[in-house]
């Protein structure tokens, strides 16, 4: 069974990411840091109200301004990756809240690099973290990385 991922799809939610918490960071603003960790976290749990995703499938792509770029690939593993991003985001929002701002922005910034090396440079720390669950036999981590044709 071929397995398709929308690559810009992904880049566009990793923008959306980088932009809002750049822009957090810049007004100070755990509120919006806390809006970019829910939207995470709801489009892990649920991927169809995945709102930067669908604001590329309903907006950016048809108006021709993202093309899309399918290829063969599992979805779980950038699901996985995702995820865990928005604990992380979630975590610096605990911080911040508690008066760690240092923590906080730190955990955010985190978010911020991490999205963009996969953004800019294609390398997805959480995919690379969930083959490698897979590889121990983790229970949950069932898909392996696909062949390359």
């Amino acid at each position: 069974m071929d397995r398709k991922v929308d690559q810009s799809a992904l880049k566009v939610n990793q923008a959306f990411i980088i932009g809002l918490l750049l822009l957090a960071y810049a007004l100070d603003s755990v509120w919006l840091v806390a809006f970019v960790g829910a939207v995470m976290l709801l489009g892990t749990a649920v991927p169809s109200l995945s709102l930067f995703k669908r604001t590329y499938q309903h907006l950016l792509k048809p108006a021709g301004l993202v093309k899309p770029d399918i290829v063969t690939d599992n979805p779980e593993p950038h699901r996985f990756a995702q995820g865990f991003g928005g604990v992380v985001v979630a975590l610096a929002v605990i911080a911040l809240l508690a008066g760690q701002p240092l923590v906080g922005w730190a955990l955010a910034g985190l978010v911020v690099v991490l999205a963009a090396l996969n953004l800019f440079l294609g390398f997805c720390a959480g995919c690379f973290v969930y083959y490698q669950l897979n590889r121990f036999g983790v229970p949950g981590f069932n898909h392996s990385p696909l062949a390359k044709s």
